[in-house]
């Protein structure tokens, strides 16, 4: 088997498809792609058993067939390939030598009989969706999801269908990120999966800011996105989602107007003498004032006060600052409202006029 390509039309597919396949497997062959030859068409996959990314491109090739590369390897040949290079492959027996130019190379290859495929979507339900509303919601949330908890079910992004609308939500267990959009979606009840951490960033990584739509399909299983020369595959947590809608706290009469940035801006600064485990944060509120208090075990500390627009009781309340200033990076306007109850309960972080994005906040005993 033959096969003629360029590497400008090979190396973007290629870095899409790798991007899935870890370095250090349980198995070797989980460190090859498979590379499968149809007509003028090839077909590159990789996976990690978890999710799965396919690419589709068109070359030249004498003769149908499929064989496993190392990943990597292949992959960082023909990033160091200049640019305009002319690839060709041509396999035989357990190798592959590729040429181009005065380079060549020669890989060992595994049987792609033994490259494992995710099991197909079972009674997928189907929809679409501009890659621009899904990128947001991912982006607007994913910061919150946990990482290697022990409550498997919050280590991914949950995703809600309802009638005409998709939500995202994401915790960690003391914060949480909740968006919306609108979407054509007709479901007799609302359904909800969870999608694992490495599929949200991949497919995060994958959809572009654009008009353009996406497919997806959700079975009981699996959630896949079909682009026109991608198609990503992700398996589902299997376990119940918290209650989203009794974590978040209703609006107050208790809340901070202010401008984002200049509340980002004066976290940020305050947060640099902040302990770097617990990363709390004192704010003592009084009316149009809020001063924000940091202390580390050097015994040094920050102080910032700030001019805001609040009403409410005088009192105390700490904070995880990281989480504060997660928050309001992922906010869009120019002005927030900070809603809160008391010293013992969540704030409510909203963008002033953006309704469809909510972030909560647990308070930290200081």
């Amino acid at each position: 088997m033959n096969i003629k390509l360029s590497r400008d039309h090979i190396l973007k597919p290629l870095q899409t498809v790798s991007s899935v396949v870890e370095r250090r497997q349980s198995s070797p062959i989980l460190s090859n792609l498979l590379m499968t030859l149809k007509g003028e068409q090839m077909t590159l996959t990789g996976t990690d058993l978890e999710v799965e990314m396919i690419a589709r491109l068109a070359v030249t090739a004498d003769e149908d067939g499929e064989i496993t590369l190392p990943a990597r390897k292949f992959l960082d040949i023909c990033k160091t390939l200049p640019d305009g290079a002319e690839i060709s492959l041509s396999v035989s027996g357990d190798k592959v030598t590729l040429k181009s130019g005065r380079s060549r190379f020669t890989l060992s290859t595994l049987p792609a009989t033994e490259f494992p495929n995710l099991e197909p979507v079972e009674e997928p339900f189907e929809f679409s969706i501009p890659q621009k509303s899904l990128k947001r919601l991912i982006e607007k949330t994913q910061f919150s999801m946990a990482q290697q908890d022990v409550r498997y079910y919050l280590n991914g992004l949950m995703l809600e269908l309802q009638d005409g609308l998709l939500l995202a939500v994401a915790t960690d267990g003391h914060r949480l990120a909740m968006s919306q959009t609108a979407a054509e979606i007709k479901v007799p009840e609302r359904r909800q999966i969870i999608v694992p951490r490495k599929g949200v960033q991949e497919l995060a990584r994958l959809i572009e800011d654009s008009d353009s739509p996406v497919r997806i399909q959700i079975g009981k299983n699996h959630i896949r996105v079909e682009l026109p020369d991608i198609s990503f595959t992700s398996k589902l947590i299997d376990g119940k989602f918290p209650d989203y809608q009794q974590v978040i706290p209703p609006s107050t009469e208790k809340v901070i107007a202010c401008d984002r940035a200049t509340l980002h801006q004066a976290f940020t600064r305050t947060s640099v003498l902040s302990n770097e485990k617990y990363r709390g944060m004192r704010l003592s509120l009084d009316t149009n004032m809020v001063k924000a208090t940091v202390h580390n075990p050097e015994q040094e500390e920050a102080e910032e006060e700030l001019e805001v627009n609040y009403n409410g009781d005088q009192f105390e309340i700490g904070f995880n600052v990281s989480y504060l200033l997660d928050a309001l990076s992922a906010i869009d306007s120019n002005d927030v409202h900070v809603y809160l109850t008391d010293a013992n309960h969540s704030c409510l972080i909203q963008g002033v006029g953006q309704d469809n994005d909510k972030y909560v906040v647990m308070p930290m005993r200081l």
